[in-house]
């Protein structure tokens, strides 16, 4: 199986641990798991390929199921969201890792391939190119796999994508759809970490802009919460009647992308959908306009069109190409299109991560648990596990809550009571 690791810099080690160190401090839920993991072992012997992003959050989990006996392979779920110190510290904590910061597709893929090579009874996902590529291009592993979790918005339309083709081969459990996950990963965590990535990228002051949001999703509504409570004007573009209300009942304006397009300082895109900021888009931006894409792939801007109808590129701050279109205008990339909030920041704070891995651990301990016998479907997250996930939370943040008497459920399973 595989032991190969391929990182940028193993002498970084030190730094990566106390950067995890750090983390754990915010993920009390997923260190209660750990502590179990460590007494019970519900993962002895069980070889499990993950694809996420190398960043402190996931050498926690990561941590975790090793402690429950997990033989666990690590790699980048992008090339641009990888911590080399972590990476580093993974390694040396004993768990093979194949990723780095800025890696080029060919070697993005080779370490996907490295850890397919491990033979994985679980996969863990964010994105599924792990589990695409394992269907298409190594299907005579698929016979050994148990099951898997997937953590992304994108990811889960990927999937499902694959079970009404009929071509998914295991069960996959949706983590992303838990509601201790997207509501507070998606909502909280993508507004506050992709607005760091662009303040990071740029220095600019978001009070007084005009922040164009493409998507009206969770991570979207986070991201305009965020971005009002700084000061911006923000204007949301959909294509969803349902969630286009709600942005306008949420105080946002809400227009079509090319009316947009004229008035935004800033956009960012959040949709999981390919070219949002299109060509026709780029032709009636302003001068000086950034974009920003916090969506899991780097396809929501048309980069090729950006390439195609600018006469100069150049990088005047680390993550920030600046293209000179034809008519002379400017526009603003960040991050290479890639996800902002983990190419030019360090993504979600570790308090959220902290109920989403603490899904993905759990999860992963139901499918053990459950081998054989469920379908080649993509599942939803245990209500139980998500309703525990919940409850350590609280406890470990100090709340209680009521719990209904007697009289009250009673009340509330029948029909009978009324006026």
């Amino acid at each position: 199986m595989s032991t190969e690791s391929d990182i940028r810099t193993p002498d970084a080690a030190h730094d990566g641990r106390l950067r995890i160190e750090w983390a754990a401090r915010e993920m009390p839920v997923l260190a209660q798991i750990k502590q179990r993991f460590l007494k019970e072992k519900p993962f002895s012997g069980i070889r499990v390929s993950a694809c996420l992003h190398v960043t402190t959050e996931t050498a926690n989990l990561a941590l975790a199921l090793q402690a429950g006996g997990a033989d666990l392979v690590v790699c980048a779920s992008n090339p641009l969201s990888t911590q080399d110190d972590v990476a580093a510290a993974l390694v040396d904590a004993g768990i093979p890792t194949n990723a780095i910061k800025g890696e080029d597709e060919r070697t993005y893929y080779k370490h996907i391939t490295t850890a397919l090579n491990h033979n994985p009874q679980l996969t863990i996902d964010d994105g599924a190119d792990l589990v695409t590529t394992l269907h298409t291009k190594r299907s005579e592993l698929l016979n050994d796999v148990i099951g898997g979790t997937e953590e992304t918005t994108t990811g889960v339309v990927r999937l499902r994508s694959m079970e009404h083709a009929g071509k998914l081969t295991y069960p996959i459990i949706a983590v992303n759809d838990a509601l201790t996950k997207y509501l507070f990963d998606n909502r909280y965590g993508t507004g506050q970490s992709t607005l760091d990535g662009v303040i990071r990228a740029t220095n600019v002051l978001l009070a007084g802009k005009t922040l164009v949001v493409a998507g009206y999703g969770w991570c979207g509504k986070g991201l305009a919460l965020r971005s009002k409570g700084m000061g911006a004007h923000v204007i949301v573009t959909e294509v969803e009647p349902v969630k286009a209300l709600e942005a306008a009942m949420d105080g946002c304006s809400v227009m079509p992308m090319t009316e947009a397009a004229p008035l935004g300082d800033i956009f960012i895109t959040v949709t999981g959908d390919k070219h949002i900021i299109s060509r026709e888009v780029i032709m009636l931006l302003k001068d000086g306009a950034i974009l920003a894409n916090s969506g899991h792939f780097n396809v929501e801007i048309d980069i090729p069109s950006l390439e195609r109808m600018s006469c100069n590129k150049r990088c005047v701050r680390q993550f920030v190409d600046e293209y000179t279109l034809q008519n002379g205008r400017r526009v603003y990339l960040l991050g290479e299109g890639r996800l902002i909030n983990l190419a030019a920041a360090e993504g979600h704070p570790a308090s959220v991560m902290d109920m989403s891995f603490a899904n993905q651990a759990l999860c992963l301990e139901y499918l053990v648990k459950n081998c054989g016998k469920l379908g080649s479907k993509v599942f939803a997250v245990p209500e139980e596990i998500d309703k525990t996930v919940a409850r350590l939370k609280l406890v470990s943040m100090g709340i209680d809550i009521d719990t209904l008497t007697p009289e009250q459920e009673r009340y509330l399973a029948g029909w009978e009571e009324g006026t």
